[in-house]
């Protein structure tokens, strides 16, 4: 492989791990929380609501239609694999270009697979809360977090 290449790899996956971790270079003034209270204690923070979790909003709408449609095609997937095994056993020798078309749509419907899984599951997605009494969605962070609030454990619904 190039050096460009992998250090291309190397750049998206440190990234991708800050971002999933909430990884930061300044990290800044915890949230001051008196010591009685501290196990009681749950830090949130505004969700984002940035362009991912409005793509991952609109991907889960349909998230069913899109569920049925890959297992469908992961059937029809199956029974091109099974065909073009069967044709091979009948003429009782291999023929590699009987597989090519299959092994094509085995790579589009993995990768297919792979990027609506990215694009509907955002770090968020997990870490997404309800405060009781506050309005819209919250996202459970660290104490040192920028925007981060202090609210009661009992207040904070999944």
């Amino acid at each position: 492989m190039k050096p460009s290449f992998i250090f291309s790899v190397i750049a998206l996956a440190a990234i991708v791990v800050a971002a999933s971790f909430g990884v930061q270079l300044s990290p800044h003034n915890a949230v001051a929380v008196p010591e009685n209270l501290t196990p009681q204690v749950l830090y949130v923070c505004p969700a984002s609501g940035g362009m991912w979790d409005q793509i991952a909003s609109v991907f889960r709408q349909f998230g069913r239609y899109i569920t049925i449609g890959f297992f469908f095609a992961v059937m029809i997937l199956v029974f091109n694999w099974g065909w073009a095994m069967y044709q091979n056993l009948l003429n009782d020798k291999f023929k590699r270009e009987s597989f090519s078309n299959v092994w094509k749509f085995t790579k589009f419907t993995f990768w297919a697979g792979v990027i609506v899984l990215i694009l509907t599951m955002t770090p968020n997605h997990f870490k997404v809360v309800h405060v009781k009494g506050a309005s819209g969605d919250w996202t459970l962070c660290e104490a040192n977090s920028p925007g981060a609030r202090a609210t009661l454990k009992s207040n904070v619904e999944r």
